[in-house]
């Protein structure tokens, strides 16, 4: 479908202007969009006549194939809405679409300039507060104020009752369980066994479990035979790896780069149990209320990036009497002299015991 194509669908669409129409801008990245996803469900259970238009990449629309009433618009921001002539055509796209207000989830310089644009128009823009300064208390060395702080999740919520949408994410219902298509089918092979998905991958070294001792915890759940365990990643590196270790074990199974996202999002709400760095695949399982236990490493739950609805027993934490700085970081990207080990930190066997109280 064409750019032109798309702009009539959504006008057409949306003739009736006594319906309200929100503008949702998350553009990246895939944890932070996934984050997304309960706050509107909560959002369409409880304005079920607001019309939302989600602003983000076209890859990650899959996200939002359960929430009525909800159209996904692509931001091509490598492409035909890259730099200040890229985005003034996406607000001429976005303004054909009648939106009455925006809510911006991201609040980065791309969103910035569009508020700019709608705020320029007339149109309410609320932005998301990160808490930057809480978040500077809580990773700093020095006098750190180790408390918790709001969830990204309430923060997207902050942004629709600043519209003039209050709403409370204990109301929150998570969907039925996907069909299963073919592909799914031919690569899980009907299993009757509980299935486990192990995302062993990060962004970052410093809040990724080491390959060798993950590798101990596979091989034991191979060993146990309850699990069929499912491997997630993605790009070359991690699915070369991947491919490595799920040659070795009679249940393991490779999914990097078997499956498009949009199945690979219907496997992981069918499975039983998700074990996840501090990661985009975290917040995925727990969209679809799948149990999702998290390993951490110089992040630490108390930035608010739990995943939603998941109890703190299943956030595995390293040594923090040793490494008292922690969290260093709010994304893992600053690793103090000294804590490069972190992880080492967190044993197999913690892991194991964790997994078995599912």
């Amino acid at each position: 479908m064409t750019t032109e194509e798309t702009i009539e669908k959504y006008t057409s669409t949306n003739t009736d202007h006594a319906e309200t129409h929100i503008l949702v801008i998350r553009l990246s990245a895939m944890g932070d969009v996934a984050i997304t996803v309960p706050v509107l469900r909560t959002f369409r259970t409880t304005y079920p006549s607001v019309k939302l238009t989600v602003l983000t990449r076209k890859f990650f629309g899959p996200m939002f194939s359960d929430i009525a009433n909800l159209e996904v618009y692509h931001a091509d921001v490598t492409g035909r809405h890259k730099g200040i002539i890229g985005l003034t055509r996406l607000f001429n796209e976005l303004r054909k679409l009648n939106i009455d207000a925006v809510a911006d989830l991201h609040n980065v310089l791309r969103s910035n300039v569009l508020k700019t644009m709608f705020s320029l128009k007339g149109t309410k823009v609320v932005q998301i507060d990160k808490g930057r300064e809480e978040k500077k208390a809580l990773t700093r060395a020095n006098n750190k104020v180790f408390e918790p702080l709001k969830t990204t999740h309430q923060r997207y919520a902050d942004v629709f009752e600043a519209l003039g949408y209050p709403i409370d994410l204990t109301h929150h219902k998570f969907p039925q369980k996907q069909r299963l298509t073919p592909n799914i089918v031919s690569l899980t092979q009907n299993s009757t066994k509980k299935w486990l998905g192990i995302a062993p991958f990060a962004q970052y070294e410093s809040k990724t479990y080491p390959l060798e001792l993950m590798v101990k915890v596979i091989e034991e759940l191979d060993k146990q035979d309850q699990f069929e365990i499912f491997l997630f990643g993605g790009g070359k590196r991690e699915t070369d790896i991947l491919n490595n270790i799920g040659s070795k074990y009679n249940n393991v199974v490779n999914v990097a780069g078997k499956l498009p996202f949009e199945d690979e999002l219907k496997l992981i709400g069918n499975l039983d149990a998700m074990l996840s760095m501090d990661s985009g695949n975290a917040h995925l399982a727990a969209m679809y209320g799948v149990p999702t236990i998290t390993l951490w490493g110089v992040t630490h739950p108390y930035t608010g990036f739990m995943p939603f609805g998941q109890p703190s027993a299943y956030a595995i934490l390293p040594n923090l009497a040793k490494y008292d700085q922690i969290p260093t970081s709010v994304y893992g990207n600053k690793v103090p002299s000294g804590y490069e080990r972190v992880m080492y930190s967190i044993t197999p066997e913690v892991v194991l015991e964790v997994l078995s109280t599912l």
